[in-house]
């Protein structure tokens, strides 16, 4: 008898704990079909990025993010992902087997929207910040270069404005995102790839290359892009 009450508690304790797992994993409703929701498992801060060890429904892989707040239990949910092999962390002296970077990470869920074609990187991004950054002599205005973006396609063009996102060495270039507070049909944030590097705050002015609809796979779409920019100065917050 007493062993078929503990054999009865043990199927008891499992099922609910096999519930409360299904609960907890339960994706929200009209969450966009592309997004995958992942548990953090482990966290690893330095000074420009967040190491995540992630769990998505069993599948354990590490991510790297632009440096966030985040705690071991959260959700968070994201789309597009750049897998790295073997990249190594000089901050941490440690080499990842497989590591993913992501643009964008969010704690909100993804709900459904344009999911009938690739989303744009252009517009996953961070919210527009406030500022007012003066042009650079000779230079334009990220609402005019989004304005009149075929006129610059392939040309060189200067373009001063506040970091927003620094990430450095992917795909062997730096990836930089900036803003001046100009704005065209909701366009405000440039995508910039460079050698140089800055820190996010920093005032800079870049001159570089446009590129129109850059496409470097993993559902990472430009449609505007300065490429292998020079940084011609910057000045720290």
């Amino acid at each position: 008898m007493r062993t078929k009450l503990t054999l009865l508690f043990t199927v008891i304790l499992l099922t609910l704990v096999a519930c409360q797992s299904n609960d907890k994993k339960e994706k929200p409703e009209n969450l966009d079909p592309k997004a995958i929701q992942v548990e953090v498992k482990e966290v690893i801060q330095t000074s420009n990025y967040t190491y995540l060890k992630l769990d998505d429904y069993g599948d354990m892989y590490w991510a790297a993010v632009n440096k966030m707040d985040v705690k071991e239990g959260e959700t968070l949910y994201y789309i597009n992902s750049m897998e790295m092999k073997n990249f190594h962390s000089q901050e941490l002296d440690r080499t990842f087997d497989s590591i993913l970077f992501i643009d964008n990470i969010s704690k909100e869920p993804i709900l459904a929207a344009t999911t009938d074609k690739p989303h744009n990187m252009n517009k996953v991004m961070a919210g527009k910040i406030d500022t007012v950054i003066d042009p650079a002599d000779d230079g334009i205005t990220i609402a005019e270069l989004f304005a009149n973006k075929n006129d610059y396609d392939k040309k060189e063009v200067i373009i001063r404005g506040k970091v927003t996102k620094f990430n450095k060495n992917i795909m062997g270039r730096n990836w930089v995102h900036i803003q001046d507070g100009t704005e065209n049909n909701g366009e405000y944030d440039l995508a910039v790839t460079t050698d140089d590097e800055v820190k996010v705050g920093d005032v800079v002015t870049f001159e570089g290359a446009i590129a129109l609809d850059k496409d470097f796979g993993f559902n990472y779409k430009y449609d505007v892009i300065m490429e292998v920019a020079k940084l011609k100065n910057t000045k720290g917050m």
